[in-house]
């Protein structure tokens, strides 16, 4: 019944900010500096061609009605044809670079979130030892450098100057299945995965310490249950679930926070053709883009309070 409710609630305020992200992504869009028909058409049209343009593409159209006749097709699930595209529907333009962002980050996930939470828990058992001293600032040195930063160390270390061992880009040829490319895709999923693992790992141990200093934990140990049990059984299932909420948020930021990784390593993701949208003014692609970023950032966090409510009993029964 709770969990019924919560996600109920969840879903109407979901909707409620799509509704207000999509308001703000059409008029972010609006705002854009230049001439979406001049930029397609280049500098040397005439004006002429710039207005026709602009009338077939339904650019000299009102404002609202714009965004109603948007809005009305995304509900359809129609996402509209790009500006530069060949007229191709958005929705093929960008399903080949969504299907590689969203290889990149369920790779990144697989890899960061087990090791993030092992090594939390591990360092909150050993807490005040050197393992966990050296986890503590380890993970807060890697907290300090952008993404792009350590995906540079990466490639100088990894593929050019020191070791050669994976390609510095990661371009995967077209028709060969991602399983087979996987060395391609080292760096950037290591990048990121280095990049999300300080903050899941260091929520980690703090929830950790706070459980392990509890009172049903000492009367389990009183109990005599071994150290491993009484951790493992009775310390990390309460403990994981402060660390739901980060673990999503940071997910969450590897969906829509990868464009300065796909840049860096040459990746055809969702981000470099964020960024060449923009670049080419193609209205349609950008909206959509940002469109499918915030769903999946509503709904990652829609997963960490059913999650929450899954492992915390209290919130699963309603009990105070």
């Amino acid at each position: 019944m709770v969990l019924a409710r919560t996600i109920a609630l969840r879903l109407v305020l979901g909707v409620v900010t799509l509704f207000v992200v999509s308001v703000l992504i059409f008029v972010a869009t609006q705002a854009l500096p230049g001439n979406a028909a001049r930029a397609i058409l280049g500098n040397t049209a005439t004006p002429q061609k710039v207005a026709e343009l602009e009338a077939q593409l339904g650019l000299n159209k009102p404002v609202a009605s714009q965004y109603m006749a948007w809005i009305s097709h995304v509900l359809a699930g129609n996402l509209g044809h790009s500006f530069v595209g060949m007229n191709q529907p958005v929705a093929q333009v960008i399903s080949q670079p969504l299907f590689n962002s969203f290889v990149l980050v369920v790779l990144t996930a697989l890899v960061s979130v087990p090791i993030s939470i092992g090594i939390g828990v591990y360092a909150a058992v050993k807490r005040d030892s050197l393992v966990d001293r050296v986890v503590t600032s380890g993970t807060l040195a890697l907290a300090a450098l952008p993404e792009f930063v350590i995906g540079i160390l990466l490639v100088v270390l990894l593929a050019t100057q020191v070791l050669h061992l994976f390609p510095p880009v990661a371009r995967p040829a077209a028709g060969v299945p991602f399983y087979r490319q996987l060395r391609e895709l080292v760096l950037p999923v290591l990048t990121l995965t280095l990049a999300v693992f300080p903050y899941i790992s260091r929520m980690m141990r703090a929830s950790t310490i706070e459980i392990l200093e509890s009172d049903y934990v000492a009367m389990a140990r009183l109990k005599g249950l071994r150290e491993r049990v009484v951790v493992w059984r009775h310390a990390v299932p309460n403990a994981i679930a402060p660390a739901v909420q980060g673990t999503a948020m940071q997910l969450a930021w590897l969906a829509g926070g990868i464009v300065a990784v796909e840049y860096l390593f040459a990746y055809p993701g969702i981000g470099s053709g964020l960024l060449s949208a923009i670049t080419e003014r193609d209205i349609p692609v950008v909206q959509a883009i940002t469109l499918i970023l915030a769903t999946v950032y509503v709904l990652l966090n829609l997963a960490a309070d059913v999650i929450n409510i899954l492992v915390n009993p209290l919130l699963r029964t309603g009990s105070r």
